[in-house]
């Protein structure tokens, strides 16, 4: 298929996902909601495993993790602004079970079908610039890419790919972070309430401002890694977060959000950067490789389990924060040790060989 045209597909498979929540609000079906969400994942899965790579690869095989830590600062913009935008759009109007309760059967469901209907515009939008945004990329022919080598190998299957030990550690420390980042976010608004004591509407706020810490995290990484190696700057960055997770565990009050938000701009150059190394020098089994990182990032799916259940058992929030601090620590271990690749001869890099049409 090419990358090119799976990026393409994964737009396409994003934009009707966000198409499906409109019926599902109209039926108020929670299944209905999960499909959609499920068609959207397959779509950001062929993203990421095709804009990745692609991204690496369109320049010299030296600043790969530059490019891809410039084209991912992006992300932090709209991690910024979604919260912000979807507190104030999604938000608007919820009811208590409390209230729920009170109100006779035919006012509880006009109720509920309030709420629902309140993703049903944001969605419609994004999945219009979404369709935009693939028909603009299937008409300006974007160049496909060939991992050659020398003896015009081709990677024997998704297993073989585990042969480098450099990319076995990059799904390795690509699971805890991806997993490390859900645990934050997702929890960000139900720990700022209880820990700082905020309301939900200001935690919002602060989960905004921790996507625009990510957001400049990254370009100032892309901007450092000119003058400190990747793997390095990783390094410092991820045994920094080890020490703020231990304020986020122990602290109180409007520091622990603080702490939270340079988390936020510590972990900005992580998936970019275990991506870049984790890839590098596959040749042939490049391909097969991003496919295995972006399937790590299933960490994001088990891991929050994992910070709920501390949570529950020791009745602290905070406790759970032991989640993503072990998994900082095994990202310092990867960028100490585990991205050390063996480069081969046989390995030339990849090349633009043709455009898509």
């Amino acid at each position: 298929m090419g990358l090119p045209n799976c990026i393409i597909l994964g737009l396409l498979l994003f934009s009707v996902g966000c198409f499906l929540f409109i019926p599902a609000a109209n039926l108020q079906s929670y299944s209905f909601f999960l499909v959609a969400l499920f068609v959207i994942a397959c779509g950001l899965t062929f993203l990421e495993t095709s804009a990745n790579p692609y991204a690496s690869a369109l320049g010299t095989p030296e600043t790969s993790t530059q490019r891809l830590n410039l084209a991912q600062s992006f992300n932090g913009l709209a991690t910024a602004l979604a919260p912000v935008i979807g507190a104030r759009v999604i938000l608007t109007r919820s009811y208590s079970d409390t209230e729920l309760s009170a109100m006779s059967e035919s006012l509880r469901m006009q109720a509920l079908a309030s709420e629902a209907s309140s993703v049903k515009l944001p969605y419609l939008i994004l999945g219009m610039i979404l369709l935009i945004i693939a028909i603009i990329f299937k008409l300006i022919k974007l160049p496909q890419i060939n991992y050659k080598t020398s003896h015009h190998q081709k990677s024997q299957s998704i297993f073989h790919a585990f042969k480098h030990r450099h990319l076995t550690w990059a799904v390795v420390a690509q699971f805890f972070y991806v997993g490390a980042q859900v645990c934050i976010f997702s929890l960000f608004i139900l720990y700022a309430t209880q820990v700082a004591s905020l309301p939900e509407i200001q935690a919002a706020d602060y989960l905004g401002v921790c996507g625009i810490a990510l957001l400049i995290g990254r370009f100032l990484g892309t901007f450092f890694m000119r003058f400190v190696a990747p793997n390095r700057l990783l390094t410092l960055y991820a045994g920094i977060n080890v020490f703020l997770c231990l304020i986020a565990i122990m602290a109180h009050g409007l520091i622990t959000v603080y702490a939270i938000v340079l988390i936020c701009f510590f972990m900005s150059i992580m998936f970019p950067t275990i991506f870049a190394l984790g890839i590098k020098n596959l040749g042939a089994d490049t391909e097969y490789g991003s496919s295995l990182i972006i399937m790590s990032i299933v960490g994001g799916a088990l891991l929050p389990r994992l910070f709920g259940y501390l949570s529950d058992i020791t009745g602290s929030i905070q406790v759970g924060y032991f989640v993503p601090l072990l998994s900082f620590i095994v990202i310092v271990i990867y960028g100490l040790y585990g991205y050390k690749s063996a480069p081969t001869k046989k390995d030339t890099g990849p090349t633009l060989v043709s455009f898509s049409h």
